[in-house]
């Protein structure tokens, strides 16, 4: 009996581990959440451009604008995408993607906001990445749904930083992820399912930063981009069955409900 006590959280240890890396392997990408909100002289920086991951983020106010930023070599192609959370009222939620890097061209710069255009010297460019018709993935572990939207392999022509931009052109504010990157590579935020529980939750607007600034502008439903539904077997099951691992995860994560 004592061996039994002795030895069990060393089996509970294995158990966990061993569900960490298959967890991962579903997720297919480090995810990471923006803590705090980002600005132009502090964006979120992304290690490695190349390892898949995932930057879970909000535009919280009307007129908000993200950043993240990742440091390339000369010629290297990186992968930039979004998707959107199927949160209630998100279905038309469409942000704008933004790429600054030195040697792109500068045809897109004036189409930046405002914000961004001081991280844009003469050397440097932009490339836009519009939202585009939607398609639908999804997630297994998490048991939830997304929208995938804009996606683009660019090039770099020059070695340096690349800053990405996030805002939406009506200034609508919700949830979405942006990712980089296309190889997969275990880690993240430990605390992924902890903090997934709150994001997955509606936006409700935050004062915007300019107490001047004018309520947001009603979105024109003409203007924004539709969503494609897919059907059953694109879009996965609706109530999925989790592995006993995953279902020993989401217990030891406190997100046991996940996993019925």
């Amino acid at each position: 009996m004592k061996t039994t006590t002795v030895l069990r959280p060393y089996v509970l240890l294995l158990a966990l581990l061993c569900a960490v890396v298959l967890s991962d392997a579903a997720l297919a990408h480090q995810p990471f959440f923006e803590e705090p909100d980002t600005t132009p002289s502090s964006p979120m920086p992304v290690s490695d451009p190349e390892i898949s991951t995932a930057l879970y983020s909000t535009l919280e106010w009307p007129g908000d604008v993200d950043y993240f930023s990742f440091t390339v070599s000369a010629r290297q192609t990186i992968e930039i995408g979004m998707t959107i959370p199927q949160i209630e009222g998100q279905e038309q939620f469409a942000p704008t993607i933004g790429v600054i890097a030195a040697g792109l061209s500068r045809d897109s710069v004036s189409a930046l906001p405002s914000d961004a255009l001081q991280l844009v010297s003469e050397q440097m460019g932009a490339e836009l990445l519009e939202a585009v018709e939607a398609t639908i993935f999804f997630e297994p572990f998490s048991r939830t749904a997304y929208w995938r939207r804009q996606r683009r392999r660019i090039t770099f022509p020059s070695a340096g930083e690349a800053v990405v931009v996030v805002w939406h052109p009506q200034e609508s504010v919700g949830r979405y992820t942006l990712v980089v990157g296309q190889r997969e590579v275990p880690g993240g935020d430990f605390a992924f399912a902890r903090k997934l529980r709150d994001y997955w939750t509606p936006v409700m607007p935050a004062p915007a930063a300019d107490t001047d600034m004018p309520d947001s502008p009603t979105a024109d439903p003409a203007q924004q981009p539709p969503v494609l539904k897919a059907d059953a077997t694109e879009s996965g099951p609706s109530t999925p069955q989790c592995s006993w691992l995953m279902r020993l995860l989401a217990y030891l994560l406190g997100e046991g409900e996940r996993c019925r």
